[in-house]
């Protein structure tokens, strides 16, 4: 039975109706599949398969189909304008941590040299981006996991930068990251229990519970890791972080209330005008 790239769509879309963006799903899945474009796909729409070729796009949608997300069945999703390998060790990057980049774009010049360090690193997305953003700076990429920290690793690799952050194994709500910093970034897990507990099943099953949920408000991590972040930085320095949308009031009282050398303290909204980033400057 010959099938074309047309019929193939229709039946995986018909396929994945219980997944999120069904058709986006297939249409990235069979593009991967052919080695091509999404627009190739729409243009060669009635070209015919081969059975091998048939039997690739249908063996990843039957993946999707159980709800692995496309990022890992791919292996990689966009940052910022980078591609970056993914694994079920790391969280999917969103575009809404694309933020804390802006943040520091906004902070430090192109050619300025300065330090840093990248909390809970995952896949490294915001360490390699900041090093490729900005040329002469350096950083740690920190992260718990060393299954993670293989995936930053690679990314850093794959983007020149490698030789520009050191990556470390490291417990960063208990230990202190060793040196002084002009910047700390971090995407922490910031979902609480209930919140965890609620979600779709394509994060639940797939994704690294450890680097979502942080207890039963979701601020245990966030609580911890202040005391560091305060001692890492120096005089000057900026702190750029990732939170819940109905987290911001909580996060920036702790911060006010119990750290006076402190100063500056916001948040920025993402594009859906929620609370994503918290900033914050030491005296």
């Amino acid at each position: 039975m010959s099938r074309n790239i047309q019929d193939v769509l229709k039946e995986c879309e018909s396929r994945l109706s219980g997944v999120d963006s069904p058709r986006l799903s297939a249409e990235l899945l069979a593009a991967h599949a052919l080695g091509c474009s999404r627009l190739t796909l729409n243009l060669e729409r009635g070209r015919v398969l081969t059975d091998d070729e048939y039997a690739v796009v249908t063996a990843l949608a039957a993946r999707r189909e159980k709800g692995e997300p496309v990022a890992y069945i791919l292996g990689s999703r966009e940052f910022y304008g980078l591609d970056f390998a993914v694994s079920p060790a790391v969280l999917i990057p969103r575009p809404e941590t694309e933020h804390i980049v802006e943040a520091v774009e906004a902070a430090f010049s192109k050619g300025q040299a300065f330090r840093f360090a990248d909390l809970g690193t995952g896949s490294g997305i915001l360490a390699v981006t900041i090093a490729v953003l900005f040329p002469e700076a350096r950083g740690v990429a920190v992260d718990i996991s060393p299954k993670a920290l293989a995936v930053a690793r690679a990314n850093a690799h794959a983007h020149n930068v490698a030789e520009r952050i050191e990556f470390i194994q490291a417990d960063f709500t208990r230990e202190t990251v060793e040196g002084q910093f002009d910047l700390v970034v971090s995407n922490p897990p910031y979902v609480s229990e209930p919140e965890f507990a609620a979600a779709s099943r394509e994060v639940t099953a797939f994704e690294p519970t450890g680097a979502l949920v942080s207890g039963p408000d979701g601020l245990d991590h966030i609580r911890a890791m202040l005391p560091g972040v305060a001692a890492m930085l120096k005089p000057g320095g900026r702190f750029f972080m990732e939170i819940g949308y109905d987290q911001a009031k909580m996060i920036t009282s702790i911060i006010i209330d119990k750290y006076a050398l402190f100063e500056e303290v916001g948040v920025q909204k993402d594009l859906a005008g929620h609370d994503r980033v918290v900033s914050a400057q030491k005296k």
